[in-house]
């Protein structure tokens, strides 16, 4: 069999198995033998002809077969055109995410201090930093692990992003910042959707909070006026249909000018709140 019959092959057997269409069965099939054979696309496509090797295409196909995520095979996913690696330490960036982002970007003062909860992969920070390299950026996570996967993705985006170890605002006693950004769990403990496709692979912990998605969101947002500057920003993701609680908790918590922003769907995605000048 050479690499052509592999790849259609391959195709066809994700398109039927992961119920994916066509075209992304495709895509996929070309990553993974990509991947596999460490080329690149453009090389695999015009060596058609070559003779396919099943010990090195086989193991990236099964573990796609099973479920597993491509980003986790291919150890890296794309997040505000940067390329950023991911292991089952971390979620997956996501292009909705970008949107959390761009709202920050929207609100940043020139050298400003930026705190971001729950890094992950560091993406936000990293990207924040990146775009902005005027201002000084902080990231915490619970997650040791994740911390590796943001510090080793910071080095190699040549990002200046200070890494701290804890609990939300745990390790940032007496630090103040001018934008807090988070991507928080926000997902029901006993959501159907953590038993189906990508989040079975993902880490539970960055994933779900308590019986309604919202425990984290709540101590964030009640927590975070201590860690604010007058004027500060808060601005984080949440679920589709968590806008009108995440708006009520931050007035709750005395912010002003909140709002939800929707993502490319038109879905509640980011709620944002400003902290008042003067108490």
């Amino acid at each position: 069999m050479n690499l052509a019959s592999w790849l259609r092959a391959a195709a066809s057997q994700l398109q039927t198995n992961l119920s994916l269409d066509a075209a992304a069965a495709r895509i996929e099939a070309r990553l993974l033998a990509a991947t596999a054979l460490q080329c690149d696309i453009t090389w695999l496509v015009a060596h058609g002809d070559a003779a396919a090797d099943p010990d090195r295409l086989t193991p990236c196909l099964l573990r796609r077969l099973a479920g597993e995520p491509v980003a986790y095979i291919l150890g890296q996913r794309e997040f505000y055109g940067r390329p950023f690696r991911v292991s089952p330490a971390v979620l997956i960036p996501r292009p909705e995410t970008e949107h959390l982002v761009d709202a920050a970007l929207e609100r940043l003062p020139r050298a400003a201090s930026v705190l971001d909860l729950c890094t992950g992969s560091g993406c936000v920070a990293i990207t924040l930093k990146r775009e902005r390299p005027d201002c000084t950026v902080t990231a915490t996570d619970l997650s040791q692990a994740a911390l590796a996967i943001a510090q080793t993705n910071a080095t190699a985006l040549h990002a200046a992003v200070h890494f701290r170890h804890g609990d939300l605002f745990a390790p940032l006693a007496g630090e103040r910042f001018a934008v807090i950004v988070s991507n928080p769990p926000y997902i029901a403990a006993a959501d159907t959707h953590l038993s189906q496709g990508d989040v079975r692979f993902e880490p539970r912990m960055a994933l779900a909070s308590g019986t309604e998605g919202l425990d984290l969101i709540r101590r964030l947002v009640s927590a975070a006026p201590d860690y604010l500057n007058p004027g500060g920003w808060l601005l984080f993701e949440h679920g589709f249909d968590q806008g009108t609680v995440c708006q009520e908790q931050l007035s709750q918590a005395g912010f002003r000018h909140i709002k939800t922003l929707p993502d490319w769907a038109g879905l509640a995605r980011v709620t944002l709140g400003q902290k008042p000048n003067q108490p």
